[in-house]
């Protein structure tokens, strides 16, 4: 008669103790849920974003074109609002995703460019919106964190951005110069000139 008390008292107990953790478990995968959904009004890490930039070669000025494939954000990025989702969102851009339609070019932007930088296998930032049409981002390259002022607009759910990068404003003339002894030829103009031009106009579309 006691063994069957005991048994009946440790059977409560253990009944007990094992609802007592499975609510519990209940109530925290729910809270992260709650969580989710009110923080994904407006998400950039699920935008579909496109980081198209335009470097120059010759004294003719003529543009090469490329692109980034690649983007993380790293801190915020998340809404009530568009300019709420892109306000303070910090993000990381993996050189290795560099992408010009010329597997030449590419190599030898990533080896004789970036690859002279200082810890520069990616490149990050921070966004800033000031007012309706202006902002700033934190962009570190070199081992420099320099502001890089933009403009932006948006039209519907359409965030676009346009700012032009001043490569030497990174302390980055090593790598320019790195850049244009290796594509001497290729960046001779007209004039027999070769020109690696330290401007870089970047242009930023998030579509949500």
């Amino acid at each position: 008669m006691k063994k069957s008390i005991v048994y009946l008292i440790v059977l409560s107990f253990t009944y007990f103790t094992t609802s007592c953790k499975t609510e519990t478990k209940k109530e925290v995968l729910k809270q992260e849920n709650t969580t989710t959904t009110k923080n994904a009004a407006y998400n950039l890490q699920e935008a579909k974003s496109e980081i198209n930039w335009t470097a120059y070669k010759t004294t003719e000025k003529i543009p090469v074109k490329g692109r980034f494939n690649k983007v993380k954000i790293t801190s915020g990025g998340i809404g009530e609002s568009i300019k709420e989702a892109i306000d303070g969102a910090e993000f990381s851009v993996p050189v290795s995703s560099l992408f010009t339609n010329d597997s030449g070019r590419d190599y030898k932007i990533k080896k004789f460019f970036f690859g002279v930088m200082d810890k520069t296998e990616l490149l990050s930032g921070k966004f800033i919106i000031e007012n309706d049409s202006m902002g700033y981002s934190d962009i570190t390259m070199n081992g420099i964190t320099k502001k890089l002022p933009f403009r932006y607009s948006l039209k519907g759910k359409v965030f676009q951005f346009a700012g032009t990068m001043k490569i030497t404003d990174w302390k980055a003339e090593k790598a320019l110069e790195s850049l244009n002894t290796v594509c001497k030829d290729l960046h001779k103009g007209a004039d027999g000139i070769s020109k690696t031009w330290d401007e870089v106009a970047l242009n930023i579309t998030a579509n949500f």
